[in-house]
């Protein structure tokens, strides 16, 4: 097998179970779980009906490609999105579908990292979604963990890393709005990391896939390709970005999203994608049309999600401090005890399951920026997220009984 696999770590999700298992919970208080990022407001019926309509075209062979429509029909929405000027993105050349982005994050980076480079890095944020790092252990990379913490916005310093690992950098993942922070890039800090990648000759991946669940409707997340277009590269050269419809129109099991960008990137990972065999199925292309072609489903999801932390946010402000994010739909919270320790008492005496900070990052030498602080998603229905933040509030309240 391969000897990458024993440098793989634990999934948070597999430390969380095993973390809790000993537990017993209190069985008059129905279970909350705000630990998975799954969303649960309904898949739009449009799209369910148009997967419906396509399913006898499972009996076909789809092409790695995509189709020629669901390729256009996501450059026409990226153009919108992000302000981008018409066919400033060809869709012969610069998109491609995935099965995910989770599948396709993980595959990029199989196709750009060159390990017979000695010293073969990627630097990723921290914390992060850690399929980040078991794609560039797998792949025979080392990871350089930037710790994205509240005195720096939740933003990595691209500043602190020294230029001997630029030097050996292949890849730099960035994350915006982030996991699980909901921290936003600004142009100048893209503009940064596009500078770096030209003079260090290095590849740009953005993780975007939260950047239709927003807080401000007037004010949409900026993203990559359009930094890129506001700085003038208008090829996109050394970038790419990726999109999905899990958290976007609420179809996580649809596993279906794109990658878009530098058709030479594009071009490459499309050869990789022609062996590696995951093409999306020709009714979920179809459902995927329907999908990307509406945007009415996508405010009233980002209305749901406003009024949630809405709710949430001003049950825990007396009693956790946090940063309310820009976009995502996640709170950060500090914990006033250990976050494992913070993780099960909750579950154990309140039935509600949080993600322990430390899981999602590592320690590096200016310490663990997850290290005393949870993850709640709040991904169920309101009247679940605010059960919720009361048993919470409780709980804190009982802790601080206990001192």
């Amino acid at each position: 097998m391969n000897p990458n696999l024993d440098r793989l770590h634990p999934y948070p999700f597999e430390k969380l179970r095993q973390l809790t298992a000993d537990l017993d919970y209190p069985t008059h208080l129905e279970p909350i779980a705000l630990s998975i990022g799954e969303p649960k407001h309904a898949a739009p019926e449009f799209v369910k009906q148009r997967l419906r309509d396509a399913v006898d075209k499972l009996g076909q062979y789809p092409t790695t490609k995509g189709s020629i429509e669901l390729r256009k029909v996501i450059c026409d929405w990226l153009e919108r999105r992000f302000s981008l000027p018409s066919a400033s993105l060809d869709p012969e050349q610069q998109v491609l579908p995935v099965a995910g982005t989770r599948e396709a994050l993980f595959a990029f980076t199989q196709a750009v990292v060159d390990a017979s480079k000695d010293g073969a890095l990627v630097v990723s944020p921290n914390p992060f979604y850690q399929i980040y790092e078991g794609a560039a252990l797998l792949a025979g990379a080392e990871v350089h963990y930037l710790n994205c913490d509240q005195d720096g916005g939740y933003i990595p310093d691209l500043e602190a890393v020294p230029a001997e690992l630029w030097q050996r950098c292949q890849l730099l993942q960035l994350c915006s709005p982030g996991n699980p922070t909901g921290a936003v890039m600004s142009l100048a800090q893209y503009q940064q990391a596009i500078d770096l990648a030209d003079r260090y000759d290095f590849v740009l991946s953005s993780d975007e896939c939260y950047s239709e669940v927003y807080l401000d409707e007037d004010n949409p997340p900026l993203g990559l390709l359009d930094a890129c277009q506001q700085l003038g590269r208008t090829d996109f050269s050394r970038c790419v970005v990726f999109h999905s419809l899990s958290k976007r129109s609420n179809l996580p099991g649809l596993r279906s999203g794109f990658i878009a960008g530098d058709k030479s990137l594009i071009g490459q990972f499309l050869n990789y994608r022609t062996y590696h065999g995951c093409a999306l199925s020709l009714p979920v292309q179809e459902a995927s049309i329907a999908a990307w072609s509406d945007e009415t489903h996508v405010i009233e999801n980002r209305a749901m999600y406003r009024e949630k932390f809405a709710a949430v946010t001003e049950i825990l402000k007396d009693c956790l401090e946090f940063t309310a994010p820009t976009a995502s739909f996640y709170l950060w919270p500090k914990t006033p005890i250990d976050d494992a320790e913070f993780a099960r008492g909750l579950l154990a005496e309140q039935h509600v399951t949080v993600l322990p900070g430390q899981f999602l990052s590592r320690t590096t030498a200016s310490g663990n920026p997850g290290k005393n602080r949870v993850r709640m998603a709040l991904v169920a229905d309101k009247q679940q997220c605010i059960e919720a933040a009361e048993r919470i509030k409780l709980y804190v309240q009982s802790l601080d009984h206990r001192e």
